[in-house]
């Protein structure tokens, strides 16, 4: 294996936990733009993309290999918390 081929994989691996951060970040602004109105969607999307990823490297860890169902679904439960978190637990003035 090449280490271009090493970096794509990586990549790859990384990708789902990326994706579903962002998109839950975007989701989360739109619905509660008026409570999220003093959070920026950079902040909301690196904290649930962070948890997501640790969760599906958690995921690879326990289970051994990639794309288990109870790692996709400890993704979801990760980047939840980690936008309640972000968005409502701890203001930053």
């Amino acid at each position: 294996m090449t280490a271009l081929d090493a970096l794509i994989h990586l990549l790859n691996f990384a990708l789902p936990a990326l994706l579903l951060g962002s998109i839950a970040a975007l989701l989360a602004k739109l619905v509660w733009l008026r409570a999220l109105g003093g959070v920026s969607v950079l902040r909301l999307a690196g904290w649930a993309s962070g948890a997501a990823l640790l969760a599906l490297v958690g995921g690879l860890i326990l289970t051994g290999r990639d794309g288990a169902m109870a790692t996709y679904g400890a993704m979801v439960v990760a980047c939840a918390a980690a936008l309640g978190w972000a968005g409502w637990g701890r203001r930053s003035s």
